[in-house]
């Protein structure tokens, strides 16, 4: 029989009953009633120092995990730092639900303190968003709002919570579990994809997005196998497939191998399954014409909305990740004598790309930022989770790294900056949470650390042994590019004044050290994976290096000296 609950007390026991272990936020008076229920509940409530590192965390939660990651936070100005969260989840198709504290109904519409109406402010960024007017709905409204954001192509939900519902008391019972709802490809389907397959001469695949599971990524490797498939992972989805992998050719986004960049051009098949076909993915649009490509398509994605919004595709599927990775394991495999050559081709053509830059060797650069990475992966176990922000600095963990499977990259294809270290700090808190000891490293620059570089002292608190890497050469790198490529010689407003990271980090009780040479990094990384594995705490090095290394392909002084030569 229902016994009378507080809207607080009814709203912990609906997330334990959907299973939540793990919620993230910054504390406010508005749900002191939740606070209260967490307080005797089982899952694990992680205080953040600022609402944005929270919901990045309760995002990358939900990327690891494929459930919802939870975040509470205050109304008001804790909702607006919050957002950024909401929007990396929406553009990455994350499962997340954001519960933000609300007025109470007796001062709505009044634009009481802190006052605002979510379903204005997140409606285009969500996948619903709802205030709960009344305490017997709550188990209907989580219920709902498990529901949504992980059906179809999965993302985030806001629901608002006012402080008079979630003190005043109900009778109610609560409800089942949720249980996601995805589509699955035909056998017709099935059938018209491997007929079109057969036909092709140049066909290659990519993946991406979410949904996807241990299980669908090897049967996709299998798919690939069968059918001698060359496979590309999207932008900042580079975990799908091993990339020690014979199959596997590189990482479509920004920054592309231009070599792989023209294999797709000219493939007359491109297979895409999981990725919105986004700009980033499609180099601006150009790999694939909008809104006729060239090349055959077939866009396979669990969003039937996002099916022939911007590409008209030979072949549409409406397909959850797992459903058309199996079908697609199952299916009888075709002759591929036509392109079987292609595959150890594109792989060459990889390894290449992932060669030593020229530009270390003509600069002789004291520190080496290839050989930084080549060092860490030399170091660390293949499963270690990678995660990284926006900025220049990413190329060095895009290009370089070989990511080991299935959730080993954390990263915003959102392009959110200060994303890298509370993801990681989330990362290494699940792992430890399901009793696992998985090596979490965040690739940050400068000014990625800096806007959510506080959530270290998170990492502190809950003793999240992340290893923070911070390339440190005083500039907001991508827009000094970008300023350097049309406004030459006029250096204005990317310019950083920096801490001393290391000092920085031993303030917050963390490993600190810096280093400027090649030498230095390899004895430094030594030095914090011992302090890591005595202590369990964290450990940030400093990259310290000259700015005009900007990317691996050119130097700032070589950008600035075309585009002038360009305006002359």
């Amino acid at each position: 029989m229902p016994t009378s609950r507080t809207g607080g007390q009814i709203l912990v026991d609906a997330l334990q009953t959907h299973g939540a272990d793990i919620a993230f936020g910054v504390p406010g008076e508005s749900y002191l009633a939740v606070l209260d229920a967490l307080h005797d509940s089982s899952i694990r409530f992680i205080i953040n120092r600022q609402e944005g590192g929270a919901a990045f965390m309760a995002e990358a939660y939900g990327k690891l995990t494929g459930r919802p990651g939870l975040c509470f936070v205050t109304r008001g100005p804790g909702a607006t730092n919050a957002s950024i969260g909401v929007h990396t989840a929406h553009q990455d198709s994350t499962p997340m639900i954001l519960f933000i504290g609300q007025v109470g109904n007796d001062f709505v519409e009044r634009e009481a303190f802190q006052e605002i109406d979510y379903r204005r402010m997140f409606g285009t960024m969500t996948k619903w968003v709802a205030q709960i007017d009344r305490a017997e709905r709550i188990p209907e409204y989580v219920a709902r709002a498990f529901q949504v954001a992980t059906s179809g192509r999965p993302g985030p939900v806001v629901l608002a919570l006012p402080e008079d519902v979630l003190s005043a008391r109900a009778d109610v019972a609560d409800v089942r579990r949720y249980r996601p709802v995805q589509a699955a490809p035909s056998a017709g389907q099935i059938a018209q994809l491997r007929d079109m397959l057969a036909r092709a001469q140049r066909p290659v695949v990519i993946l991406g997005g979410t949904g996807w599971d241990v299980n669908a990524c090897d049967n996709m490797r299998r798919f690939a196998e069968a059918n001698a498939l060359p496979v590309a992972c999207a932008f900042r989805f580079q975990d799908l497939l091993d990339n020690r992998h014979a199959h596997y050719v590189g990482d479509v986004g920004i920054g592309i191998n231009p070599k792989l960049a023209a294999r797709i051009k000219s493939s007359d098949l491109v297979i895409a399954i999981g990725p919105r076909l986004g700009e980033m993915t499609t180099g601006g649009y150009t790999l694939l014409e909008a809104p006729c490509p060239r090349q055959g398509l077939v866009h396979v994605h669990s969003g039937a909305d996002e099916l022939g919004r911007v590409y008209q595709a030979d072949l549409m599927i409406n397909s959850g990740m797992q459903q058309i990775a199996a079908a697609l394991a199952e299916m009888q495999p075709i002759d591929a004598s036509a392109w079987r050559h292609t595959v150890e081709e594109a792989r060459n053509e990889l390894k290449t790309w992932q060669e030593e830059p020229p530009i270390f060797k003509d600069k002789q650069a004291t520190l080496n930022l290839w050989q930084v990475v080549q060092t860490l992966q030399g170091a660390l176990p293949a499963d270690t989770i990678i995660t990284n922000g926006a900025g220049n600095f990413a190329t060095w963990a895009h290009r370089f790294w070989n990511y080991g499977g299935f959730r080993t990259q954390l990263a915003p294809t959102s392009g959110a900056m200060g994303y890298g270290a509370p993801s990681a700090v989330a990362a290494s808190i699940v792992e430890q949470h399901a009793g696992r000891q998985r090596s979490v490293v965040n690739f940050a620059g400068d000014g990625d650390f800096l806007m959510n570089g506080q959530e270290l002292a998170t990492a502190v608190q809950y003793r999240a042994a992340v290893l923070f890497i911070v390339f440190n050469n005083g500039t907001f790198g991508t827009i000094r590019m970008h300023q350097e490529r049309e406004f030459p010689a006029r250096v204005s407003g990317t310019t950083l004044h920096n801490p001393d990271f290391a000092v920085l980090a031993r303030a917050y009780g963390a490993f600190g050290e810096a280093v400027d040479t090649t030498d230095g990094f390899a004895a430094a990384l030594g030095r914090a994976r011992v302090h890591m594995q005595t202590t369990g705490m964290p450990a940030l090095i400093e990259l310290r290096y000259d700015a005009d290394l900007i990317t691996p392909n050119a130097t700032l002084q070589t950008i600035r000296d075309t585009a002038l030569k360009n305006k002359s």
